[in-house]
């Protein structure tokens, strides 16, 4: 009996550990809630859901932005810095969630009208939540940077659980546009993500204000950090609005469930990259060399990719119509290539989280570049979804083979950096 228990207690699970199985859990949670809209709203009602779902990625470039700067810098601060550190993170996103949650209020028949809305009441619910939006990401980024990796898992999850209960439950009960019901059930659950939140506290005396030099090197990164963020969503979600511009409402509902489909792999892969730039931080903290952890997380989502991208190819009609019925069995013949696509920026997002950790910032002008290319291309070339599929698989590709140039270019520089500290 002895031996069980203690046996047991060498297989207990990390905090990490942890985290990585509620991300997969997340993931397929969120993951679900896009697959149940698209089958019971229907192609047409399910591009105005999209809409909504792809503007908050698109937000999530600045709400992100905090929480990564939070993130970093907490495992770089000591903690007289922390507490004054994160009451400015906290009272900057407020007021930045504000500003921009008032503008989508201001602008919401706008918004109806260019995206070809039913409504434009689900952009004024939206609106109002983006402070909450703002100030839950800055929170996380709090756990996140002192690697609270459990209670970082609970408030993706409550998130998750609160939007995909809300909605469902709502949908079933009330009479009402889907999209007011979507629109509300996402700003409750911005709410629910706020908990558990983590209030600063410490014994050692705190410092009252960030040098200058400090806070210009908090402002570098913040500033540089929504730049590539900013990148990643062109990258990641400007098809679909660039879809549901040129397509009418029916086409864009079968490319937004065709890019929730082959985008598994991003949401598959990111819970390697929220682990990775704590790691990385840390590693050059030390002096060590961080280049082996990057080769690890890149072997990971290598394999990941590649079953993805195989299965997507070779059974493409099984999938569609497994995840969302033969109403969208039109996609199928696009599924592989939009996967391939996604996989080669999962893997080329690795290599610039890497080097932004590392204040290395170059990956941004090149992830840029081939962001505008894409949107360049899509422009150009619409005349059917294939060729919008197309120009992203080039894009992408792209983009991947520059940050590999690169990255063998910056090898000599990056393992310079780790002796320098």
């Amino acid at each position: 009996m002895m031996i069980a228990l203690s046996q047991l207690r060498q297989f207990r699970l990390t905090s990490e550990q942890i985290f990585m199985g509620s991300a997969l859990i997340v993931n397929a949670g969120n993951y679900f809630y896009n697959l149940g809209l698209g089958r019971i709203l229907g192609p047409k009602a399910f591009a105005d859901a999209a809409i909504l779902i792809t503007l908050m990625l698109v937000l999530s470039f600045i709400a992100m932005t905090f929480q990564l700067a939070v993130a970093k810098f907490i495992t770089e601060y000591e903690p007289s810095q922390q507490a004054i550190f994160i009451k400015k993170a906290y009272k900057k996103a407020t007021v930045c969630g504000m500003v921009l949650g008032s503008a989508i209020v201001v602008f919401a028949k706008e918004l109806q009208l260019v995206f070809q809305t039913d409504t434009a009441a689900m952009f004024t619910i939206f609106g109002m939540a983006i402070p909450v939006y703002f100030v839950m990401s800055t929170n996380r980024g709090n756990l996140q940077g002192r690697k609270a990796f459990v209670s970082l898992s609970l408030t993706y999850q409550f998130e998750m659980i609160c939007r995909l209960g809300l909605t469902f439950g709502l949908l079933v009960l009330f009479d009402v546009n889907s999209s007011i019901i979507v629109s509300s059930a996402i700003a409750i659950s911005f709410i629910a993500g706020v908990f558990p939140f983590r209030k600063f506290r410490t014994k050692v005396p705190v410092k009252t204000v960030l040098t200058t030099a400090e806070t210009k090197r908090v402002l570098q990164f913040f500033l540089l950090t929504a730049s590539y963020e900013l990148t990643q969503i062109i990258c990641n979600n400007s098809d679909i609005l660039l879809v549901k511009y040129y397509f009418p409402s029916y086409k864009a509902g079968l490319y937004a469930s065709l890019a929730l489909i082959g985008r598994v792999v991003y949401f598959v892969t990111w819970m390697f990259v929220m682990l990775l730039l704590p790691t990385v931080v840390k590693l050059r903290k030390q002096g060590h060399n961080a280049v082996p952890v990057l080769m690890k997380y890149l072997t990971y989502i290598g394999i990941l990719t590649m079953v993805i991208v195989l299965f997507t190819f070779l059974c493409p009609t099984l999938s569609v119509q497994l995840l969302f019925g033969s109403d969208y069995l039109a996609i199928a013949p696009l599924l592989g290539w939009y996967a391939l696509a996604t996989s080669f920026f999962a893997l080329a997002n690795v290599f610039a989280y890497y080097f932004l950790s590392l204040d290395q910032f170059k990956p941004i002008v090149i992830t840029a570049i081939f962001g505008v290319l894409q949107m360049v291309l899509i422009t150009g070339f619409h005349n059917s979804l294939f060729e919008v599929v197309l120009a992203q698989v080039i894009a992408m590709g792209g983009l991947l083979i520059a940050q590999l140039i690169y990255f063998r270019w910056s090898l000599p520089a990056s393992k310079k950096c780790f002796i320098e500290r």
